[in-house]
């Protein structure tokens, strides 16, 4: 049944992907819409499994380690100033309006502010593959989402912590923030200094292809100690990316690796996205979606907007910074999940919001194509 599922994943995503390009959309989009025809929904020829949650989820992880290695450190550093102003902007504004939200909802003070706080995570990895069919995820503007993505995830989990140890919920504030601390302290130390010794102990084994299952190793550990640390596990894997990206090994990883996720395991994540939206009962809460899908949209686009802006950039990639990061991703789900669990969401709420979640993954794609394409037109014309 999997290799059948696998089968008819690959065909259909490339087809769909082939197709979105050809409308001039992102392949990314296309990826996704077909998950939705494929899935329960529609055909139901490809269900969501757990084996295919597990290889969607290596997906992800390969997607931003490819993103990690090709990050330009030195524009990294540049653009810190930017990544901090986009990060902190793309959160205040939808803590602030779902909250407000949530009051109108009818939900508790502590249940307004979780609702907040689930609008404020953002997940690029989405954004990463439109970046990179346009060729900006070198670019300044590819260097400040990214960098605002990190500081987006550690700012709302450090929050949810906060949140959640208020609530009654069994978290230590404290030790979490601790955890996460040790964590990028590590990974920023083990990165410089062991990441490349591995690769040069590596390289000389009579083996077959012995620095990529170096690399491998080193995304893989780095993306399970992020979320044992309580950091999403595709920051792990992307801050792996980079350490990898200052070796000399970083074209032969970047190339083997990228062929290796866009065969199978990319596709998969891209496809399993529509698969798992579940429609049902939708019609009786259609106007509490709509609703929080343009708020969840609009707060996080003119958040980030803004944070892009006041930090120096033109008013189009301020736009098209927002629109990278309105997709919400899997990181909303898993921050639904734990509301869920902890009775801070009700279960048609926490329906809501899945569907939610998949409307700003949807939209993310055409709208950064729409504003970056805009921009380069405005730059050749000037």
């Amino acid at each position: 049944m999997l290799v059948f599922q696998l089968a008819i994943i690959l065909l259909a995503s490339k087809i769909a992907g082939d197709v979105s390009v050809r409308l001039g959309q992102p392949s990314v989009l296309g990826k996704l819409l077909i998950g939705i025809v494929l899935g329960p929904s529609v055909l139901g020829l490809v269900h969501d499994t757990e084996i295919l949650e597990e290889l969607s989820q290596i997906g992800v992880i390969l997607l931003m380690f490819i993103a990690g290695l090709e990050t330009d450190i030195d524009e990294f550093k540049r653009t810190g100033k930017a990544s901090s102003f986009v990060g902190i902007g793309g959160i205040i504004l939808p803590l602030l309006v779902g909250y407000g939200s949530g009051i109108l909802l009818n939900l508790s003070s502590i249940e307004s502010w979780f609702l907040g706080l689930l609008l404020s995570a953002t997940s690029v990895s989405i954004s990463v593959q439109a970046l990179k069919e346009m060729n900006r995820l070198k670019s300044r503007e590819g260097a400040t989402i990214l960098g605002a993505a990190v500081i987006d995830d550690v700012v709302v989990i450090i929050a949810l912590a906060f949140l959640m140890s208020m609530a009654g919920g069994d978290v230590h504030l404290g030790a979490m923030i601790l955890k996460k601390v040790i964590f990028f302290a590590g990974a920023i130390l083990i990165g410089w200094k062991i990441v490349p010794f591995i690769l040069k102990r590596f390289a000389p084994l009579r083996v077959t292809e012995a620095v990529i299952s170096a690399a491998l190793i080193i995304c893989f550990m780095y993306a399970y100690l992020a979320e044992y640390a309580g950091v999403a596990a595709i920051i792990g894997a992307y801050i792996a990316g980079v350490a990898i990206s200052v070796t000399s090994y970083k074209h032969e990883v970047f190339e083997k690796v990228e062929t290796i996720s866009y065969s199978i395991f990319v596709p998969v994540f891209f496809t399993s996205i529509g698969v798992s939206a579940q429609f049902s009962g939708i019609a009786e809460n259609i106007g509490l979606i709509v609703s929080l899908s343009i708020v969840a949209i609009l707060t996080k686009l003119v958040g980030a907007s803004l944070g892009a802006k006041v930090s120096g950039f033109g008013w189009r990639s301020s736009l098209g910074i927002g629109a990278a990061m309105v997709s919400r991703g899997e990181v909303a789900l898993i921050i639904s999940a734990i509301g869920l669990e902890s009775n801070l969401l009700s279960q048609d709420l926490f329906a809501v919001i899945v569907v939610v979640v998949l409307i700003t993954t949807i939209v993310t794609p055409p709208m950064m194509k729409w504003l970056f394409t805009k921009q380069g037109q405005v730059k050749s014309n000037a």
